[in-house]
Protein backbone atom coordinates (compact mmCIF):
# COMPACT_ATOMS: atom_id res chain seq x y z
CA UNK A 1 0.00 0.00 0.00
CA UNK A 2 2.91 2.29 0.48
CA UNK A 3 5.37 1.27 -2.58
CA UNK A 4 4.24 4.50 -4.36
CA UNK A 5 5.96 6.77 -2.07
CA UNK A 6 9.32 7.68 -2.48
CA UNK A 7 10.84 5.89 0.97
CA UNK A 8 14.89 5.50 0.34
CA UNK A 9 15.23 4.68 4.16
CA UNK A 10 13.26 2.77 7.37
CA UNK A 11 14.52 3.34 10.23
CA UNK A 12 13.68 0.99 13.55
CA UNK A 13 14.10 1.51 17.20
CA UNK A 14 13.90 -2.23 17.90
CA UNK A 15 16.20 -5.36 16.66
CA UNK A 16 13.20 -7.84 16.30
CA UNK A 17 11.08 -5.69 14.74
CA UNK A 18 14.72 -5.30 12.31
CA UNK A 19 14.93 -8.88 11.71
CA UNK A 20 10.78 -9.20 11.01
CA UNK A 21 11.03 -6.68 8.39
CA UNK A 22 14.07 -8.37 6.72
CA UNK A 23 12.18 -11.69 7.15
CA UNK A 24 9.01 -9.95 5.38
CA UNK A 25 11.36 -9.48 2.32
CA UNK A 26 10.90 -5.38 3.11
CA UNK A 27 13.26 -4.79 -0.37
CA UNK A 28 10.86 -6.49 -2.24
CA UNK A 29 7.78 -4.55 -1.13
CA UNK A 30 10.70 -1.26 -1.32
CA UNK A 31 13.44 -1.92 -4.00
CA UNK A 32 16.41 0.26 -2.98
CA UNK A 33 15.60 1.34 0.61
CA UNK A 34 17.36 0.62 3.17
CA UNK A 35 16.17 -0.88 6.85
CA UNK A 36 19.06 1.15 9.72
CA UNK A 37 18.38 1.48 13.50
CA UNK A 38 17.78 4.54 14.76
CA UNK A 39 21.05 4.56 16.68
CA UNK A 40 23.10 4.64 13.55
CA UNK A 41 20.63 6.57 11.59
CA UNK A 42 21.82 9.15 14.32
CA UNK A 43 25.45 8.95 14.03
CA UNK A 44 25.50 8.52 10.19
CA UNK A 45 23.61 11.91 10.55
CA UNK A 46 26.54 13.33 12.87
CA UNK A 47 24.22 13.59 16.30
CA UNK A 48 26.78 12.84 18.84
CA UNK A 49 26.54 14.22 22.49
CA UNK A 50 29.66 15.91 24.03
CA UNK A 51 31.62 14.61 27.21
CA UNK A 52 29.26 14.42 30.22
CA UNK A 53 30.52 15.45 33.24
CA UNK A 54 28.07 13.73 35.36
CA UNK A 55 27.15 9.94 34.15
CA UNK A 56 29.15 7.01 32.92
CA UNK A 57 27.88 4.59 30.61
CA UNK A 58 27.47 0.79 30.24
CA UNK A 59 26.30 -0.81 27.19
CA UNK A 60 23.66 -3.98 27.22
CA UNK A 61 23.64 -5.45 23.76
CA UNK A 62 20.76 -7.04 22.92
CA UNK A 63 20.40 -10.77 21.61
CA UNK A 64 18.39 -9.28 18.80
CA UNK A 65 20.69 -6.27 18.31
CA UNK A 66 19.43 -4.30 15.88
CA UNK A 67 22.81 -2.28 14.93
CA UNK A 68 23.67 -4.02 11.35
CA UNK A 69 26.40 -2.01 10.44
CA UNK A 70 28.78 -1.36 13.86
CA UNK A 71 28.80 -3.37 16.68
CA UNK A 72 26.47 -1.36 19.61
CA UNK A 73 29.27 -1.24 21.42
CA UNK A 74 31.20 1.46 19.21
CA UNK A 75 28.16 3.24 17.93
CA UNK A 76 26.87 3.71 22.01
CA UNK A 77 30.41 5.08 22.49
CA UNK A 78 30.77 7.40 19.48
CA UNK A 79 26.89 8.74 19.86
CA UNK A 80 27.98 8.89 23.94
CA UNK A 81 31.02 11.20 23.12
CA UNK A 82 32.90 8.76 25.35
CA UNK A 83 33.57 5.53 25.97
CA UNK A 84 31.21 3.32 26.85
CA UNK A 85 32.00 -0.39 28.56
CA UNK A 86 29.98 -3.37 27.58
CA UNK A 87 28.10 -5.15 29.67
CA UNK A 88 27.95 -8.83 28.88
CA UNK A 89 25.22 -11.37 28.99
CA UNK A 90 21.57 -11.45 28.45
CA UNK A 91 19.08 -9.32 30.44
CA UNK A 92 16.25 -12.30 31.41
CA UNK A 93 14.26 -10.40 28.93
CA UNK A 94 14.21 -11.82 25.88
CA UNK A 95 10.44 -10.97 24.60
CA UNK A 96 8.70 -12.99 26.58
CA UNK A 97 10.70 -15.25 27.94
CA UNK A 98 10.14 -13.57 31.58
CA UNK A 99 6.71 -14.59 31.65
CA UNK A 100 6.55 -17.96 29.67
CA UNK A 101 9.26 -18.93 31.98
CA UNK A 102 10.27 -16.95 34.66
CA UNK A 103 12.13 -19.63 36.69
CA UNK A 104 14.88 -19.78 33.91
CA UNK A 105 14.41 -15.66 33.33
CA UNK A 106 15.47 -15.19 36.90
CA UNK A 107 18.20 -17.43 37.15
CA UNK A 108 19.54 -15.14 33.82
CA UNK A 109 19.43 -12.35 35.40
CA UNK A 110 21.55 -13.62 38.29
CA UNK A 111 24.30 -13.63 35.76
CA UNK A 112 23.16 -10.67 34.09
CA UNK A 113 23.27 -8.61 37.80
CA UNK A 114 27.01 -10.29 37.95
CA UNK A 115 27.68 -8.85 34.97
CA UNK A 116 26.46 -5.11 35.74
CA UNK A 117 28.28 -5.39 39.30
CA UNK A 118 31.36 -6.09 37.35
CA UNK A 119 31.05 -3.28 35.16
CA UNK A 120 30.26 -0.89 37.72
CA UNK A 121 33.61 -2.24 39.36
CA UNK A 122 35.26 -1.05 36.33
CA UNK A 123 33.52 2.08 36.26
CA UNK A 124 34.46 2.54 39.74
CA UNK A 125 38.45 1.98 38.98
CA UNK A 126 38.50 4.15 36.02
CA UNK A 127 37.07 6.85 38.30
CA UNK A 128 39.58 6.84 40.87
CA UNK A 129 42.41 6.56 38.18
CA UNK A 130 40.96 10.18 36.07
CA UNK A 131 40.10 11.22 39.93
CA UNK A 132 36.56 11.79 37.96
CA UNK A 133 33.86 13.17 39.72
CA UNK A 134 31.13 11.40 37.81
CA UNK A 135 28.56 10.90 40.32
CA UNK A 136 25.95 8.35 38.25
CA UNK A 137 26.03 5.09 35.92
CA UNK A 138 23.24 4.25 33.63
CA UNK A 139 23.00 1.08 31.36
CA UNK A 140 22.22 1.91 27.89
CA UNK A 141 20.12 -0.36 25.50
CA UNK A 142 19.15 -0.24 22.34
CA UNK A 143 15.96 -2.33 22.39
CA UNK A 144 12.63 -1.87 24.10
CA UNK A 145 12.57 -5.25 25.63
CA UNK A 146 15.61 -5.02 26.95
CA UNK A 147 15.06 -1.85 28.67
CA UNK A 148 11.98 -3.69 30.47
CA UNK A 149 14.26 -6.08 31.83
CA UNK A 150 17.20 -4.18 32.97
CA UNK A 151 14.71 -1.76 34.79
CA UNK A 152 14.21 -4.82 36.85
CA UNK A 153 17.92 -4.18 38.70
CA UNK A 154 16.94 -0.80 39.88
CA UNK A 155 16.64 -2.48 43.31
CA UNK A 156 19.47 -4.41 43.28
CA UNK A 157 21.61 -1.76 41.82
CA UNK A 158 22.26 2.24 41.58
CA UNK A 159 22.47 2.04 37.58
CA UNK A 160 19.72 3.42 35.71
CA UNK A 161 18.22 1.52 32.82
CA UNK A 162 17.62 3.42 29.21
CA UNK A 163 16.71 3.44 26.12
CA UNK A 164 19.78 5.38 24.21
CA UNK A 165 18.01 7.27 22.00
CA UNK A 166 15.82 8.64 24.93
CA UNK A 167 18.91 9.25 26.80
CA UNK A 168 20.11 11.44 23.65
CA UNK A 169 16.79 13.35 23.49
CA UNK A 170 16.89 14.31 27.63
CA UNK A 171 20.96 15.35 27.01
CA UNK A 172 20.58 17.42 23.80
CA UNK A 173 16.60 18.71 24.04
CA UNK A 174 15.98 18.96 28.03
CA UNK A 175 14.17 16.89 30.56
CA UNK A 176 10.95 17.87 28.99
CA UNK A 177 11.66 16.88 25.89
CA UNK A 178 8.78 14.76 24.99
CA UNK A 179 6.12 17.05 26.13
CA UNK A 180 7.69 19.98 24.37
CA UNK A 181 7.40 17.38 21.44
CA UNK A 182 3.71 16.34 22.04
CA UNK A 183 3.02 19.66 22.47
CA UNK A 184 4.26 20.88 18.71
CA UNK A 185 2.23 17.87 17.47
CA UNK A 186 -0.96 18.92 18.59
CA UNK A 187 -0.15 22.74 17.58
CA UNK A 188 0.10 21.39 13.63
CA UNK A 189 2.89 19.07 13.33
CA UNK A 190 6.66 18.81 13.11
CA UNK A 191 9.17 18.14 9.76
Amino acid sequence: TLNYLDINTVVVSCGTCMDQLQEYQFDKIFPGCRLLDIHEYLLEKGVRLKPSEEVEYLYHDPCHTPMKTQSGVKVASQLMGSRVLLSERCCGESGTLSVARPDISTQVRFRKLEEIEKGLSRLQQDKSQESSSKSCAKILTSCPSCLQGLSRFRDDTPVQAEFMVVEMARRLLGEDWMAAYLEKIEAGGVD
